[in-house]
């Protein structure tokens, strides 16, 4: 069972309430009340998004940049060391293309998740060593703001270590050259702010930056930052650079995905191009990946595009197996605590959307852990009010290292504290989790009289976009519909189309609810409240109007 918490309710008669009236509401859900506060959502400039506004030290980047010219002009070994996701993929590609067009000796590095594990380590940098000379600069991007270890053996090599990251740093920070951070932006989006300080000595330079706000828009959906403020207006700016790419990688990659690149949004992000890139850090090596975005020969981008593509079906196929048995497992647990598994046939490169979807499945914080011979590695996933990561750093004690925010996390543990860990984790959930909502609660923005559906009011809602974390698509409630027409629709009959009539007009309208197909048990003629989004169904050239049925109930279910 769902619960339903209406965020709002008009203070006027909903009778008399219009289109601007209802744009408001949502608004002011969001926390935009202010008319300064309503034209920067609605019109956020990119120009705005400084330093100062996102929270980065400029001292800091001062102290950074002042290195980085050393460092080119004495011709020194630079290393861009990211990660092996998204953000860190597209946050190295922006900084090493930066420091290339400066005329800097830099090389992109991405870990090996399973050799070298996540971030800068003792293991990362020897492996560098093995591979390049005279290495004096090490720049992260998407970690090292807990590589306190990998940071002091780095300095006892002479090799300086500029850190960018976005992650919840813990109490000792890293003693690196420089420190360049922020949780306001995603981690390529810090690795933005730091290149962009290079614009004014380089004026061919503004058309590479210009060109890498298309990145961060890609690592900014991905990576699941809030999308206001600074985000938002580089996620906006960003979205008109991507539809308008030249790089041949990414039009390689929409060309294999079948997507049309003028409309690209935060759905073709977040769900299509998003794994692809995803997958090779997975299961193999994100270097693919982030050679894919920097080709520049357009044979090489087809052939990268297409291995990229191979390794997510593999990637789909794998996370499906341990999904079902993790769910097996999870079934037969009696807990009130949180969801811990762990297998020694779990892929390290999956284990996080196994997380994913044991929180959807039961609705709980959940961890799964890949085992290993010595050493485990864990992703773990939560639910709004419990902070993951600073609930995992209560056992730091019995940890080799953890990261991560407070809805996703990660860390390492010697296998023979497994037991041990596990034990204190469900402890101390159990006391925490007690004042945490441990139901599902869909947010509704307000209740809609259903005469206000209509085309010009789902045009209207448009404008809200890009929608996403901080800044969900709005959310009704329309009471005393009746099922004129009720049918199962997609493979396997997964879904429910329904043909509903208002109660108190004529007024009919069709409404899809996505994975609801099984033991709906509605009938023709039920009365039926409805949460939804407003949806626009394109088929065949032609648009129509419809609800994307978030949850149904019959009347007097409502829990507000």
């Amino acid at each position: 069972m769902k619960k339903w918490e209406l965020i709002s309710k008009p203070e006027v008669d909903s009778s008399k309430i219009n289109i601007d009236g209802i744009v408001k509401i949502l608004l002011k859900n969001r926390n935009i009340k202010t008319k300064k506060e309503i034209k920067e959502f609605l019109n956020p400039q990119i120009l705005n998004v400084t330093l100062d506004k996102v929270k980065i030290n400029k001292l800091q980047v001062r102290k950074s940049v002042n290195r980085i010219k050393k460092a080119i002009k004495n011709k020194e070994q630079i290393i861009v060391f990211g990660d092996y996701d998204v953000d860190g993929i597209c946050g190295s590609a922006i900084l090493w293309e930066t420091l290339n067009s400066l005329g800097a000796k830099a090389l992109p590095y991405i870990p090996h998740r399973v050799d070298e594990g996540y971030g800068l380590s003792l293991k990362g940098i020897q492996n560098l060593e093995s591979k390049i000379q005279n290495i004096k600069l090490i720049i992260t991007v998407d970690n090292g703001i807990v590589a306190n270890d990998a940071v002091d053996f780095a300095k006892k090599q002479g090799i300086d270590v500029i850190i960018t990251d976005h992650h919840v740093p813990s109490k000792k920070l890293p003693k690196a050259f420089s420190i360049i951070h922020t949780t306001q932006l995603c981690g390529a989006g810090v690795a933005y702010m730091l290149s962009k300080e290079f614009i004014i000595h380089n004026s061919e330079f503004r058309i590479l930056q210009d060109e890498h706000l298309a990145l961060v828009a890609l690592a900014t959906v991905a990576d699941l930052v809030p999308l206001t403020g600074a985000n938002r207006a580089l996620l906006k700016s960003g979205l008109l650079k991507l539809r308008k790419t030249k790089r041949p990688g990414l039009l390689a990659l929409f060309g294999e995905a079948k997507i049309d690149s003028v409309n690209i949004g935060v759905y073709e992000i977040g769900h299509i191009i998003a794994p692809r890139l995803n997958a090779m850090g997975r299961l193999e090596s994100a270097m693919d990946s982030l050679r894919l975005i920097c080709t520049t020969n357009k044979e090489r981008a087809i052939e990268l595009a297409a291995k990229l593509a191979s390794t997510n079906k593999e990637r789909q196929q794998v996370t499906e197996e341990a999904v079902v048995h993790a769910k097996g497992i999870a079934r037969g647990l009696k807990t009130d605590g949180i969801l811990f598994i762990s297998h020694k046939s779990y892929e390290q490169g999956v284990i996080g959307l196994v997380a994913g979807k044991l929180v959807e499945g039961f609705y709980r914080p959940s961890i799964v852990v890949s085992e290993g011979e010595v050493y485990s590695k864990a992703s773990a996933r939560s639910i709004t009010g419990f902070n993951i990561v600073e609930f995992i750093r209560g056992d730091l004690n019995l940890l080799v290292d953890v990261g991560g925010h407070p809805m996703a996390a990660g860390f390492t543990v010697e296998t023979k504290k497994l037991s041990l860990l596990e034990k204190s984790l469900q402890k101390r959930a159990k006391k925490m989790l007690k004042g945490v909502l441990l139901e599902r609660l869909i947010r509704v923005d307000m209740e809609l009289p259903e005469g206000l559906i209509s085309q010009d009011l789902y045009d209207s809602i448009q404008e809200l976009q890009p929608f996403g974390m901080k800044n969900p698509e709005p959310v009704f409630l329309t009471e005393d519909f009746i099922i004129e027409d009720i049918r199962l629709v997609g493979n396997g009959n997964k879904h429910l189309k329904l043909q509903l009539k208002s109660q108190k007009s004529n007024i009919k309208i069709e409404g899809i609810a996505f994975g609801m197909g099984e033991e709906n048990g509605f009938r023709i003629g039920d009365r039926v409240d409805v949460v939804y989004t407003l949806d626009e169904n394109q088929w065949n050239g032609s648009k129509k109007l419809q609800l994307k049925i978030k949850d149904i109930k019959r009347p007097g279910n409502l829990q507000a």
